[in-house]
C-alpha cells in the first residue's frame, strides 16, 4: 500500500478517536489432503455477536497490516492461500458509519473511500488464491471485503447478507458497485444493491447468497469453517473447479440498469441521488474496468457522505437501533408487572392480529371475547389458520404449533375469560362511549393488578378511564396496520395512568419486539395526527379546485412509500374521516373534515381509485369518485400545493413539541420511520423539513440543532 494512502487511513483515524477497532489476527494451518499451509485472517473487535465488528480507519490499518504479512509469505512460497472469516455469528458489517457522522469536508470523507479500496483490493493482487468464509452476518464493507477474495464460501445458518447503502443514502462504496455485477451480472447485482435496499433493507439468507452466485459453496453452520478447508484443500489441489456463468454484458446489462431506474423511480421518485449514483457506476462497470468502477465509487461516496441525505439516513439508522431500544421518559422497567395471561376484547381483524402477535411473542395464554359466539370462534380460527401457514413455511414445528393453538381460546363471559389475566386490551369499535362501557365491564371481573390498554387512534385514553375505579391502570397501546409488519406501538399515558401500568406496557412492547415510543394523552397522538393534517392539506387543495393529481404529484419529491390517497385507501376512507372528525372538534382552526371524502365514504367506496389490467394495475380516479367530487375554482401548481402541506405540517409539528406530545422532534421522525414507512433518507420528516428551509420559515428555528441529520459546521 502506498504511503500515500496509509498517511491517509493514519489521518482519517484522528478524526474518529472513538472507534470500536477491529483486529485481523493472522494464523496459520495445515490443509486437509496435504494442500499446503494456509494463512487465515479472522476479523474480530473483541466484543460478542451483541457487537459486530466494523471497519474504521484503525481497522482498515490493522487489516492491512495483515495482509503487509501474509503477501511476504505467498511471495515468499511459504503459504499456498489466504483465508479471511469472522468472529462467531459475525462476518463484519461494514463502515463504522459513527465516524462517518464526525467527517466534515470532502476530503476526509474522500479518504474513507479510499482507503477501503487500497486495502480491500490488495486481497486480490496476492501471489496466491484468496478465500472469503462468510460465516455470519454480512453487511456493507463485510460483503464487499469477500468480493475481492478469489473464492467464497457461505454458511446456511447465515441470518442476514446485504448491500444496505442505497437504504442509508450511500453507495456500496469499496468495491461493491462494481465488482457484483462483473461476478454474478447486472440484473442480479441490482437486485441486491438497489431492490433489496430500497425495500426496507432486505436481507438474503445464506442459501440465497449461494443461489445468486456471490458464493461458490454453501455448507452448514456447525461445521462451516471445517468444511470450508476441506472445500478449500479440493479447490487448490485442483480436484473441485470452480465454474461461473459468463456475465451477459449486452442489451441485457442495459436493460437492468433500466430496470433499476424504474424501481428507484418508484420508491424515491427522484428525490434521493444514492440509487441513481449506484445506478450510473453499475452502467459504468458494463466495460469491466473495475479501476474505473472504484474510482467512480470513491467519488460518489464522497458526494454522498457530504449531503444531507446521507446525514438524515445515519439519524434515520441510530433512531431505531438505539433510542427505539431505549424510549425516552420510560419508567424504570423494575416496576413492570410479570404477564403470564393476556385478555383481548373484540374478535375482528384487528383484534385477532393483535392476539396472534401476544400469542407469538409471548407465548402465554391468550382469550379473545365478543358478542356473540360466531364472532369469537371466527377470531379464534383465525388465529389457528395463521398458525397453520406459518407451519406450511416452516417457521413453527408441529409441536410448536400444537401448542400456540392450545394456548389461544374464546368465551363469550368476560368474568371466565379475564378473571386471572394480567394485560388486557381492547379492539373495540372507535367510539369513546363504547370503549368506556368495555372498561367497566373489564375492570368488574379483572384482577386488581391488570393493565387495561386500549388500541384506539385518536380518542382520549384519560377520557376512556375517567369512569373507572382505578383509572390510573389504564394505558395507550396503539398498534398500526399490519400489526405483524410495522413496528411502532404508540404507548399513552393518560392523566391518571400510573408508573406501574406504563413500566408493564413498555416491558410487553419489548417482549412485542416493537419499537416503543411514549406519547402524551393527545388527539390522534403523533402519527395519525401528523398524518391527518398532512393528507387535510391535500384533500383541502383538491376541494378548492387543484386537480387530484396534481395534488398526488406535488408529494412525490418526498419519495414516500406511497402517495396520500393510496394511503388513504390502505387505512380506509371511513376511519380516515373518523380521525379528522376527530381532529376537527379538537381543532377546528386547523383540522378540515372534507366534504368530498365524506361523500366518498357515504357511497360506500373503498377509495379515490380503480385498477385494470389494461393500465398495468396503475392507478386511475374512479369515474363514480369523479363524479361525487365538488371543487372550487383556485388550482394550484405541484410547488405550491408542496409548500402548502410542508408548511402545515411543520406547524403542527411546532404544536406538537410545545405541548409536549412527545420529549423531542427525534420521537416524532422515530414514529413516522417506524409507524408509517417514512423513507430513512427524510430521517422521518423533521431533517427534510429543516433542509429545505420549512422548519424556519414556519416556526422561526430548525427541528434539531445543527449537525443533527445534517453535515456539521
Amino acid at each position: 500500500m502506498s504511503t500515500t494512502t496509509a498517511e491517509l487511513l493514519k489521518g482519517a483515524a484522528e478524526l474518529f478517536p472513538g472507534e470500536v477497532v477491529t483486529s485481523a489476527h493472522v494464523r496459520h494451518l495445515d490443509l486437509p489432503y496435504g494442500a499446503g499451509r494456509f494463512a487465515l485472517i479472522t476479523l474480530d473487535n473483541g466484543f460478542d455477536h451483541t457487537k459486530p465488528t466494523t471497519f474504521g480507519p484503525g481497522s482498515l490499518a490493522n487489516l492491512n497490516a495483515a495482509i503487509d504479512q501474509v503477501e511476504k509469505e505467498a511471495a515468499d512460497g511459504d503459504i499456498v492461500g489466504v483465508g479471511v472469516t469472522g468472529k462467531p455469528f459475525i462476518f463484519a458489517v461494514g463502515a463504522d458509519l459513527k465516524g462517518v457522522e464526525l467527517l466534515k469536508n470532502h476530503d476526509d470523507a474522500l479518504a474513507i473511500g479510499k482507503g477501503g479500496h487500497e486495502v480491500f483490493k490488495r486481497l486480490a493482487g496476492l501471489a496466491v488464491p484468496t478465500f472469503a468464509y462468510y460465516n455470519g452476518a454480512a453487511m456493507g464493507g463485510g460483503v464487499e471485503v469477500g468480493l475481492h477474495c478469489s473464492y467464497r464460501t457461505v454458511s446456511k445458518a447465515l441470518p442476514a447478507f446485504s448491500l444496505p447503502e442505497v437504504f442509508l443514502g450511500l453507495v456500496p462504496g469499496w468495491g461493491g458497485c462494481a465488482l457484483l455485477p462483473n461476478l454474478i451480472g447486472a440484473d442480479k447485482a441490482v437486485s441486491v444493491i438497489i431492490e433489496n435496499s430500497l425495500n426496507q433493507n432486505r436481507q438474503l439468507k445464506g442459501k440465497q447468497v449461494f443461489e445468486l452466485g456471490i458464493a461458490d459453496a454453501l455448507f452448514e453452520g456447525a461445521d462451516f469453517l471445517e468444511q470450508s478447508l476441506i472445500w478449500t484443500a479440493n479447490v487448490l489441489k485442483g480436484d473441485v473447479k470452480v465454474e461461473r456463468p459468463d456475465v451477459d454484458r449486452g442489451e441485457a446489462w442495459d436493460q437492468a440498469v433500466a430496470r433499476g431506474k424504474s424501481i428507484a423511480d418508484g420508491k424515491v421518485h427522484g428525490a434521493a441521488p444514492a440509487a441513481y449514483r449506484a445506478l450510473e457506476i453499475i452502467a459504468a462497470a458494463k466495460s469491466g474496468d473495475l479501476q474505473a468502477g472504484f474510482d467512480a465509487e470513491d467519488k460518489a461516496l464522497a458526494d454522498l457522505i457530504m449531503g444531507g441525505e446521507l446525514r438524515a439516513g445515519i439519524y434515520s439508522f441510530n433512531l431505531v437501533q438505539k433510542r427505539g431500544k431505549r424510549p425516552a421518559g420510560a419508567p424504570d422497567k423494575n416496576l413492570a408487572r410479570p404477564v403470564t395471561k393476556v385478555g383481548v376484547v373484540g374478535a375482528g381483524l384487528m383484534a385477532s392480529q393483535l392476539a396472534l402477535l401476544f400469542l407469538r411473542r409471548l407465548e402465554v395464554p391468550v382469550v379473545l371475547t365478543d358478542i356473540d359466539q360466531e364472532r369469537v370462534d371466527k377470531g379464534v380460527g383465525y388465529v389457528h389458520a395463521e398458525i397453520d401457514k406459518l407451519l406450511g413455511k416452516g417457521r413453527v414445528n408441529q409441536d410448536k404449533a400444537n401448542r400456540l393453538k392450545g394456548l389461544v381460546s374464546g368465551v363469550l363471559d368476560k368474568a371466565e375469560g379475564f378473571s386471572d389475566a394480567d394485560f388486557i386490551i381492547e379492539a373495540v369499535f372507535e367510539e369513546i362511549g363504547v370503549k368506556q362501557q368495555v372498561f367497566a365491564e373489564v375492570e368488574a371481573v379483572a384482577p386488581a393488578h391488570a393493565v387495561l390498554a386500549t388500541n384506539t387512534s385518536s380518542l382520549s385514553v384519560s377520557e376512556m378511564a375517567s369512569k373507572l375505579k382505578h383509572p390510573e391502570r389504564v394505558v395507550g397501546f396503539h398498534f398500526f396496520n399490519p400489526v405483524a409488519i410495522l413496528p411502532l406501538l404508540e404507548i399513552v399515558r393518560g392523566e391518571q395512568t400510573d408508573d406501574a401500568a406504563l413500566a408493564t406496557a413498555f416491558g410487553v412492547a419489548k417482549k412485542l419486539k416493537k419499537t416503543a415510543v411514549l406519547v402524551k394523552d393527545a388527539p390522534a397522538f403523533v402519527v395519525n395526527r401528523i398524518l391527518t393534517r398532512f393528507m387535510g392539506e391535500i384533500q383541502n387543495v383538491i376541494d378548492e379546485g387543484t386537480p387530484v393529481e396534481v395534488a398526488e404529484k406535488a408529494v412525490e419529491p418526498l419519495g414516500l412509500p406511497m402517495s396520500p390517497l393510496v394511503l388513504l385507501e390502505l387505512v380506509g376512507p371511513a376511519i380516515g374521516l373518523h380521525v379528522s372528525e376527530t381532529l376537527n372538534r379538537a381543532f377546528p382552526e386547523r383540522f378540515t373534515v372534507s366534504p368530498n371524502l365524506a361523500a366518498v365514504v357515504k357511497a360506500g367506496k373503498r377509495g379515490f381509485y380503480v385498477y385494470s389490467a389494461e393500465n398495468g394495475f396503475k392507478p386511475e380516479l374512479d369515474p363514480e369518485v369523479a363524479a361525487l367530487l365538488k371543487q372550487g375554482d383556485v388550482v394550484l401548481t405541484e410547488e405550491q400545493v408542496r409548500d402548502r402541506v410542508l408548511d402545515a405540517v411543520a406547524q403542527e409539528i411546532g404544536l406538537m413539541l410545545d405541548e409536549g406530545v412527545v420529549a423531542e422532534a427525534q420521537d416524532i421522525d422515530l414514529c413516522l420511520i417506524t409507524g408509517a414507512g417514512w423513507p430513512f433518507h427524510l430521517g422521518g420528516i423533521t431533517p427534510y423539513l429543516d433542509r429545505e428551509g420549512v422548519s424556519e420559515r414556519v416556526t422561526g428555528k430548525r427541528f434539531l440543532a445543527a449537525g443533527v441529520a445534517s453535515v456539521p459546521a
